[in-house]
């Protein structure tokens, strides 16, 4: 029933949309895995031409790294999850305070002491049973950091401070793998695609220069409620194109300012005395 709403929808025959044994066969074309149930779930993004059944399947064979469930890793783990990514590892060391309730989506009030990693672990699973999720419930670094980078097809840099931020940048470019990092703070956020190993793409240390970064936080200036949902949304809207195949803004940063709902798109170029990217780095840890 699933398999002939789809292919009458995107015009093909039953014959030529055909489920057995776990592969898939589409026009011609052999997908594998996908299920009757699969193909129902997700049908309105395979419907997208952009993604189709061959950009579906590559979500569900991705691992992603997402480094922080607060504000940022709440709508990041959830439409991710949604989306049908077949993997997520989930870190954070922090346990859900009342005052993350305000904008960090994917805990509730009844999580309040948990580890964040295990109330988003809760909240996905009852989203979406077919997606596996890992955990890791301490700080990221060292080792650590570079062994999970390593072993993700990308990196989602949800984090609250730029020392965990730059932590990840070295982790990223030592493994060529690419990273989608978001920011938020009062009414403003910004967000940048980077992938180690293009020559077009500069790093998050080309941004901020040693010595050029700030330190404040939301617990000193504050953060309007949904605009890490903003922000975290198109981080995830990026990090389905990027793992589908399709092509993401490399070598440009957006800015959002909630207060006049304005956006901007601000190139940046390859540093080329960068310490982490440039052709002389050393970026050994």
């Amino acid at each position: 029933m699933g398999i002939h709403a789809i292919a009458l929808a995107i015009g093909c025959s039953r014959q030529e949309l055909s489920f057995k044994l776990g592969d898939l066969c589409l026009c011609g074309r052999r997908v594998t895995r996908l299920n009757d149930q699969q193909l129902l779930r997700y049908s309105r993004q395979i419907l997208l031409p952009q993604i189709g059944i061959e950009g579906q399947e590559r979500l569900f064979a991705a691992k992603v790294l997402i480094i922080g469930l607060g504000g940022l890793g709440s709508p990041v783990a959830l439409y991710l999850a949604a989306a049908g990514v077949g993997e997520l590892l989930l870190a954070d060391f922090d346990c859900v305070d009342v005052s993350n309730l305000q904008r960090q989506i994917i805990h509730s009030s009844q999580d309040h002491g948990k580890l964040k990693v295990d109330s988003a672990a809760d909240t996905l699973r009852q989203l979406n049973p077919e997606v596996k999720v890992e955990r890791i419930a301490q700080a990221m670094a060292g080792t650590q950091l570079q062994q999970a980078v390593a072993h993700a097809d990308l990196v989602m840099d949800c984090s609250d401070n730029f020392a965990t931020r730059f932590a990840v940048n070295q982790a990223c470019a030592l493994a060529q793998k690419p990273l989608i990092s978001a920011a938020v703070i009062r009414m403003e956020g910004q967000l940048g695609v980077f992938w180690p190993g293009r020559s077009d793409s500069p790093c998050y240390r080309c941004l901020y220069p040693e010595g050029e970064e700030g330190g404040e936080s939301c617990s000193q200036t504050g953060i309007l409620a949904s605009l890490p949902g903003v922000l975290g949304c198109l981080q995830a809207t990026e990090a389905l194109k990027l793992l589908a195949g399709l092509a993401v803004p490399i070598g440009q940063v957006v800015l959002f300012d909630a207060l006049s709902s304005q956006w901007r798109m601000v190139r940046l170029p390859k540093d080329p005395a960068c310490p982490i990217c440039s052709d002389h780095a050393w970026s050994a840890p």
